[in-house]
């Protein structure tokens, strides 16, 4: 049998996992440096472990569409809702929103509320997103007696929960974060992390974002259709990551929120405005591996 490493071997050791560890967090400084913003939070207490650019105001794509399932799944908590049993219909509205398409969702197509939401928070769907937003806010204008807009409606409480949960530097301007050229909405890592601890302490938010797929079905002319939701986010499979949400757009960069646990802990990363979708993966994947060594130091481990 092997006698094991000296403990001059193991200090060896435990240095040169130390110094790769330093020498990924000053690979994420750098990429910080170079535009990209990131944020490492303990989630039951808030304690920040590192950060960069992390209040600089921006865009943030899809990650929009956090705060359009916690707005769903509060509303049906609210009201007593099972989004499994209610059909939203796909409104016209769809046909202005770019983007690709992969449920091929028309005007007039009925999809349930829960898949929807497996849709937009899974697949990024932007039309399945919209449709979500279009059916809640109609419904929070019906139960005040009102009219109108049912996916403005939804926008206005999109930013009614910002201030609510302190989002300081945070504007919502659509369910789906492909917002347009002028006046577009932005938010900061300090706000996105806020809003993803708020998010995870959900179970019906994060039983959806640590699904790696789900098959939805789609109600069309033509009968139903069905379709198997990938999630766009590739670090779920890994040890302890329960979700949170992918999104990418020129403006506003490769993005990334993730919540993992171990034990007791719990961590909240968020990579913004990252050169790539793989880089924001490899700066993710470094970033939890110091916020795990950091808070095993705090405890003295």
């Amino acid at each position: 049998m092997s006698p094991g490493p000296t403990p001059v071997e193991s200090a060896r050791l435990m240095k040169r996992a130390f110094l790769v560890l330093v020498a990924a967090l000053f690979a994420a400084v750098s990429h910080a440096q170079q535009g990209e913003a990131f944020m490492v939070v303990e989630a039951n207490s808030g304690k920040v472990i590192s950060a960069a650019n992390s209040v600089v105001k921006r865009p943030i794509a899809s990650l929009n569409k956090i705060a359009t399932g916690v707005i769903t799944v509060d509303w049906a908590d609210a009201t007593g809702t099972d989004l499994s049993k209610v059909e939203a219909i796909v409104p016209a509205s769809v046909q202005a929103v770019g983007g690709p398409n992969p449920m091929a969702l028309q005007p007039g197509d009925r999809i349930s509320l829960r898949d929807a939401l497996y849709a937009a928070l899974l697949g990024s769907d932007n039309l399945a997103a919209l449709t979500v937003a279009d059916h809640v806010g109609r419904e929070m204008l019906r139960a005040r007696g009102r009219g109108g807009d049912g996916v403005a409606a939804f926008v206005i409480e999109m930013n009614e929960l910002g201030k609510a949960i302190n989002l300081t530097k945070t504007r919502f301007v659509t369910p789906h974060g492909l917002d347009p050229a002028k006046g577009g909405g932005f938010s900061t890592a300090a706000d996105v992390a806020k809003l993803s601890i708020y998010a995870m302490r959900k179970p019906g938010f994060t039983f959806i974002t640590r699904q790696k797929d789900r098959q939805v079905t789609v109600q069309g002319a033509a009968g139903p259709r069905s379709f198997n939701v990938k999630n766009t986010n590739e670090l779920i499979g890994e040890p302890g990551i329960l979700g949170v949400k992918t999104g990418t757009t020129n403006a506003a960069g490769a993005c990334l929120v993730s919540s993992g646990t171990r034990g007791d802990d719990s961590l909240i990363v968020v990579v913004l405005g990252a050169a790539s979708g793989e880089s924001r993966y490899v700066d993710t994947r470094n970033l939890f591996r110091w916020g795990w060594q950091q808070l095993a130091k705090d405890k003295g481990k």
